[in-house]
Parts: C-alpha cells; sequence; structure tokens
C-alpha cells in the first residue's frame, strides 16, 4: 500500500483513544499487522486505559460539586466583578486623598482583615490550615481514602499517630465524612478528615499528636478561613473552614464534645 506519510506515534494513539481519521484507518491497520511488536505494545495500552475507565467509573455516578456547577460558577463571577469595580472606585478615592494615601491604605487594609497572618498563627494551626487550602479545592482526589472504608482509615490513622481518634460524625450540622489522609507533621505524622455540605462548602478536621498540657478554645481567621485549635489528652485538634468565626464555632464545639471532652466555659481567641 502506497502511504503519503508514515505512521507515527500521534496516530497510534489516537487509534488507542478512538479518535484517528477514519481516512487513515487502513493505513495504520496495516501498519500494525506488519509490526507484531507494536500491535503488542498497543493492546496492552488499550487494556491499562480500559482499566483506569473502570476504577475511576464511580467518579461518573457522583453530583457535580455545587462550586463547580454553571449557575453558582456565574454566579461567583458576577460577585468578583462587583468586588473590582468597587475596589478600582475605592483606589480612585485613595488617589485623591493625597501623598499620605499608601501608609493610610495599608494601615486600612491591616485593620480591616480580621485574625493573623500564616506567620502569626501557631505551628499546629499554621500547618492545619495549609492543608486545607490544599486539598479543600482538590476535585479528583480531596482524599486519600474514602468515607465508605471509614473503619480502615480510622484504623490506619489511629496507628500511625500512636494514639486512638475518630471521625466525628457531622450529619447534625449539615456535613458528611468524604475520608482523610496520612499527613507529615515534623518529625511526626498528622491526620486529616475532610467534611463537606450540600452547597459544597468543605471542612476539614486534622489531628497530631501534641503536648499534654490540655487547652481550651482558641480561634484564628486567616483572610477567608477561620480555624478553630485546641489540645487535649496528648492530641491537637485544628477545625478549619471557609466560613465566619461564628458559623463555624457550634460545628467546632460539636466536634469537641463528640470526641469526649467537656467544653470549657469560656472560649479565648488571640
Amino acid at each position: 500500500m502506497n502511504l503519503e506519510r508514515p505512521v507515527g506515534e500521534d496516530d497510534l494513539q489516537a487509534y488507542v483513544d478512538g479518535r484517528l481519521a477514519p481516512e487513515l484507518q487502513d493505513s495504520v491497520t496495516a501498519y500494525l499487522a506488519a509490526n507484531p511488536a507494536a500491535a503488542e505494545r498497543l493492546a496492552s495500552d488499550r487494556e491499562q486505559r480500559q482499566a483506569l475507565r473502570d476504577r475511576l467509573a464511580f467518579k461518573a455516578d457522583e453530583p457535580i460539586p455545587a462550586r463547580l456547577r454553571i449557575s453558582n460558577i456565574l454566579a461567583e463571577r458576577k460577585r468578583a466583578g462587583g468586588r473590582r469595580h468597587m475596589a478600582v472606585a475605592a483606589a480612585l478615592g485613595w488617589l485623591m486623598v493625597g501623598g499620605i494615601t499608601g501608609w493610610f491604605a495599608n494601615t486600612v487594609l491591616t485593620e480591616t482583615r480580621p485574625g493573623t497572618t500564616a506567620l502569626n498563627l501557631p505551628p499546629m494551626a499554621n500547618a492545619a490550615v495549609a492543608a486545607h487550602r490544599t486539598f479543600v479545592v482538590e476535585a479528583a482526589h480531596p482524599v486519600e481514602v474514602r468515607a465508605d472504608q471509614e473503619a480502615h482509615l480510622v484504623q490506619w490513622l489511629s496507628r500511625r499517630l500512636g494514639q486512638p481518634i475518630s471521625a466525628p460524625n457531622l450529619t447534625g450540622k449539615g456535613y458528611r465524612l468524604m475520608g482523610g489522609r496520612l499527613l507529615p507533621s515534623g518529625d511526626s505524622p498528622a491526620a486529616l478528615f475532610m467534611y463537606d455540605d450540600d452547597q459544597g462548602t468543605r471542612l476539614t478536621l486534622y489531628v497530631r499528636a501534641g503536648d499534654n498540657k490540655e487547652t481550651g478554645f482558641r480561634s484564628e481567621r486567616q483572610h477567608d478561613v477561620s480555624a478553630f485549635f485546641w489540645t487535649d489528652r496528648g492530641l491537637g485538634y485544628v477545625v478549619t473552614a471557609a466560613l465566619d468565626q461564628d458559623r463555624l464555632l457550634p460545628i467546632a464545639q460539636a466536634i469537641h464534645e463528640r470526641l469526649g471532652s467537656a467544653m470549657p466555659p469560656t472560649q479565648r481567641k488571640t
């Protein structure tokens, strides 16, 4: 057969993926008949591709997260556009103030961001907030072990932390367990449980071995993320979510109580 051009790797991969142009089908078929090694490799590629599809088939049955729905994305873009217009108007206003604008604007921006920066957070809370920001945005792999293997997940993480831990049931607060993962924490491991609600808001519970000194609730807010943290019986806990502190507090209290500790009479904000 007189080929207009030789069959290349792109043609072979298109053949495997089922997107080869019809006019090239005969050429590739003839090429594979004449090259058994290439035909065997493509057959193996097809098997691996199908195995991967079968393994990830459950994702096709899951509902689209609320944050990825078109209506919510468009609404968020509209809100972001409004915030940009307000920011431009504010900037123009500041330019009219005069030569002290830079210093004054910096002071105002600092005062209107509640909480502290990552550099001022206690190490455990800082690590928990960083883990929260890293994994809540994941669409394909937000957790290492899914909630349908909760018993295995809790047993595995308890063994790695060297103490029994649990994933509190938060369905009464509107959150369901998604799963969890193991994280590094200095010289020790840490556990991260992730939950979500019907609106796609994700919440994390970070657990690691801490000192034996008991502490009551403390809270921080880092830009859009709030965190409540405490230590109890040798374990440190951090509850983190992109919620206002007054909305996250009752959830953190519920977690504290479900872990078997009496709530302190007051909470202290740092």
